[in-house]
């Protein structure tokens, strides 16, 4: 029996309604969600998801903790920098990043050039909750990590602030409904998401 192609409004339906114009950098703290976020909200909108760590630690066959163990926290940023720059340079997409990477204003300025920033804002506690337990994490590992979450998180929140959007977090959110108040964010800016059956 010949095959019968599915008529086009359901291909229209199962296609997400929007189009992103550039890739938007999550950027925020370590425990601020942006890997799972990000995730989501690339899938939600039919865009690849891209993740800074995850191509570093492909590409070196080890772990961020582990790089930083061997070679140490300036190498890694100089790796950072130039997968960040590579990633802004495909196909529009969702881009987590590091939570240090930020930090660097060439990192910034990339980023604002060919893409756009996106700060995923989350308080202290709630940061602290989500990685209390995680091992995976080389710049806490001394002997009061909480006492340096909160030095990390006062040092840099002033930088997180530079984003050019942010969403707040809460401890009550889903992932879900995290990356709907992403795109709900994003759809305010129509030079980065446009949504087409509007």
């Amino acid at each position: 029996m010949r095959e019968i192609d599915p008529p086009t409004a359901d291909i229209r339906r199962q296609t997400p309604p929007y189009r992103l114009k550039k890739t938007v950098a999550l950027v925020g703290m370590m425990g601020a969600g942006k890997t799972a976020v990000g995730r989501a909200v690339a899938l939600k909108l039919g865009v690849p998801f891209l993740d800074s760590d995850a191509e570093i630690e492909a590409a070196a066959n080890q772990s961020v903790p582990e790089i930083f163990q061997r070679d140490g926290e300036v190498f890694f940023r100089k790796r950072e920098t130039e997968v960040i720059r590579r990633l802004l340079e495909t196909q529009s997409g969702i881009l987590s990043t590091g939570g240090g990477a930020y930090l660097a204003e060439i990192n910034r300025d990339n980023i604002r050039q060919k893409g756009v920033a996106l700060w995923l804002d989350a308080d202290l506690d709630l940061l602290w909750s989500r990685v209390r337990h995680k091992d995976t994490r080389p710049l806490l590992r001394t002997a009061n990590p909480r006492a340096t979450l909160g030095a990390i998180f006062d040092a840099r929140t002033p930088i997180y602030r530079l984003a050019e959007l942010r969403v707040a977090c809460g401890d009550n959110l889903s992932i879900d409904a995290m990356a709907e108040r992403v795109i709900e964010t994003l759809l305010t800016r129509n030079d980065v998401l446009e949504r087409l059956d509007a």
